[in-house]
């Protein structure tokens, strides 16, 4: 049984079925509730990942919705923990929020620290079917399977609710993640997501490099191209900032997402936020609708 709140400076617990066990680096308390950061060795990245937590003060008395988040280029998942300002939301609405690192890391992959938008903090939460990068950057399967049975295993959360959400190459993944299992997130929004990597440089060079020059494959996580076969039941919270250098770059191409769910049907609030950028500031400004969005679907 998980014992959050009276837990010792270094806490190591057992997962049922796994080899593998749960590290706890440091914690926080923080609106009555706790921040926490753990460490443990995947099976599937074949690596030590990390991720941080937090869990709302309700959860000492009962178990509780969960948020993922999903950090963007160059992040860990420090970025949102300290700078987004969500945990006030989250305690308000009693929803657990889990954000883990944007890739493995010191995997020996030769290259895996040259740029900084591939290899290290840039997995583009897909499954690597390219060598060397296969036989550790399976973030698509890490974020979607072995990170929720870990949390369901250990902390006291309602698995049937859950959201998804994230911010740049983590909108993306949010999306994806959200449009290839709709039966399993019951929510999803993103700031500033790349909507459309197939048609933009970011995109084209990671697909390329984790995915090889086939395009049929690249279609499998282009949310784009997704949202025309899957659809959500609920609607999509998107707020791109009009002062965004990488919108007006052509990297992010909110437009071509927006016109296929127009095609589908599919709900989608894309709201244009006037004069904000790509920051995190844009995000800590945003962050309580986006957990108002999530909390109106995860607690009902």
């Amino acid at each position: 049984m998980f014992q959050f709140f009276n837990s010792p400076v270094l806490l190591i617990i057992n997962i049922k079925s796994m080899k593998n066990t749960l590290a706890l680096q440091k914690e926080h308390l923080c609106f009555g509730g706790k921040v926490a950061y753990y460490s443990h060795l995947s099976d599937t990245c074949r690596s030590q990942m990390n991720f941080a937590v937090y869990l709302p003060p309700q959860a000492k008395s009962r178990p509780v919705p969960i948020l993922y988040y999903l950090s963007g280029l160059t992040c860990t998942e420090d970025n949102f923990t300290v700078k987004a300002g969500a945990q006030k939301y989250a305690a308000q609405y009693g929803i657990m929020l889990v954000a883990p690192d944007t890739s493995p890391r010191h995997t020996g992959i030769a290259g895996e620290d040259d740029d900084w938008d591939l290899g290290s903090g840039a997995s583009f939460y897909v499954d690597s079917i390219v060598a060397p990068w296969q036989k550790h950057y399976q973030m698509y399967s890490y974020i979607t399977q072995e990170l929720p049975a870990l949390i369901a295993a250990n902390f006291p959360v309602l698995p049937q609710k859950q959201g998804i959400f994230g911010h740049s190459m983590g909108g993306h993944g949010a999306l994806i993640c959200a449009l290839k299992n709709p039966d399993r997130y019951l929510s999803v929004s993103a700031f500033a997501p790349i909507c459309a990597p197939m048609s933009c440089p970011w995109g084209k060079k990671a697909f390329t490099a984790y995915l090889g020059t086939d395009k049929q494959q690249w279609r499998d996580y282009d949310a784009s191209e997704l949202v025309q076969k899957n659809q959500l039941n609920n609607n999509i919270l998107l707020d791109q900032g009009t002062a965004d250098p990488f919108y007006q770059q052509k990297q992010l191409l909110p437009e071509l997402f927006e016109s296929a769910c127009q095609k589908v049907g599919q709900p989608l609030n894309l709201r244009w936020q006037s004069g904000y950028d790509h920051s995190y500031f844009t995000i800590a400004s945003l962050i309580e609708d986006h957990i108002r969005h999530h909390a109106d679907i995860l607690c009902r």
